[in-house]
């Protein structure tokens, strides 16, 4: 008998989704589909009703899904959610068909199976995607690898920290993209192990990617990029800010987040930039 996955979908309001799939992310889900405004459903596949997302997790463990059921039903009240299975095929299929290779400037990244599709010239970022975000598809993540091509492009052998590195993308690229130093950190073990797998699949085995918090990270850095939530980035402002000495980068930001996080940023004395939009999301780009 085929092995089966769980899928627990839920329904809930455009501005919680972040939130949501953090949680769920911490609730151990091996992978996560979102469907809402940004990203057009598949034929077939039901789409969020207005002002709404949906989000679909994955579970190998019932235990492990029923507990996040509970915990979504708790923290989300007006959420409505469904716990079904899923045969292993159909899953792992539907699941490979979400994951979209991007182009950013100088770069190309996407997964594996779709590597020998980037086109001649491009710096290729190869993703596995499994248990952490950021295959590079997410318009947070397009909009800080661009500001990476930017930064480097005229900032040749800078370098480099990533606040919440997930996969390791940013980092990975913005070596690729001729950075010196570069530094990652994340507080999910799972993600660091994943991103050290990453490096080493991409040939930049010399990050340093680990868990330790940013109080333990030496020195000082050109550029700091944290893509993360709006939330945790105030909460983290006045340990991120000493990393910096010239230019940071922020995003995990919805529109109408932009203006705390700004404020927490000013207050520590930062310059905002001009930024970019993608959709609802937005980066915060401020000079020290």
């Amino acid at each position: 008998m085929s092995q089966t996955y769980l899928s627990l979908t839920v329904d809930i309001a455009e501005e919680s989704s972040e939130i949501l799939q953090d949680l769920l992310h911490e609730a151990g889900a091996l992978g996560l589909e979102v469907r809402d405004a940004e990203t057009p459903t598949m034929p077939g596949v039901r789409a969020p009703t207005k002002g709404e997302s949906i989000v679909v997790a994955y579970f190998e463990d019932r235990e492990a899904a029923e507990e996040a059921r509970d915990a979504v039903a708790e923290s989300h009240p007006t959420a409505r959610l469904s716990l079904d299975e899923q045969p292993q095929q159909d899953w792992s299929n539907e699941w490979k068909s979400l994951i979209k290779s991007v182009q950013v400037g100088r770069l190309w990244v996407g997964p594996p199976w779709d590597a020998a599709n980037a086109p001649e010239g491009k710096l290729k970022v190869v993703i596995e995607p499994k248990m952490a975000f950021g295959t590079g598809d997410h318009p947070t993540t397009s909009l800080c690898l661009a500001a990476v091509d930017d930064f480097m492009s005229t900032h040749p052998g800078a370098s480099v920290l990533d606040v919440g590195t997930g996969t390791g993308v940013l980092a990975i690229a913005a070596k690729k993209l001729g950075a010196g130093h570069v530094v990652g950190t994340d507080n999910d073990p799972t993600s660091v192990e994943l991103a050290q797998e990453n490096c080493a699949d991409n040939g930049t085995p010399d990050l340093d990617i680990s868990g330790r918090e940013l109080t333990e990270v030496a020195g000082t850095f050109d550029l700091v990029l944290a893509n993360i939530l709006a939330n945790t980035l105030i909460e983290l402002a006045p340990l991120i800010v000493p990393k910096a000495k010239d230019r940071l980068v922020l995003a995990g930001v919805l529109a109408h987040q932009r203006v705390d996080v700004e404020a927490a940023y000013r207050k520590l004395g930062c310059t905002v930039l001009e930024g970019a939009q993608q959709g609802e999301w937005v980066r915060i780009d401020l000079k020290r």
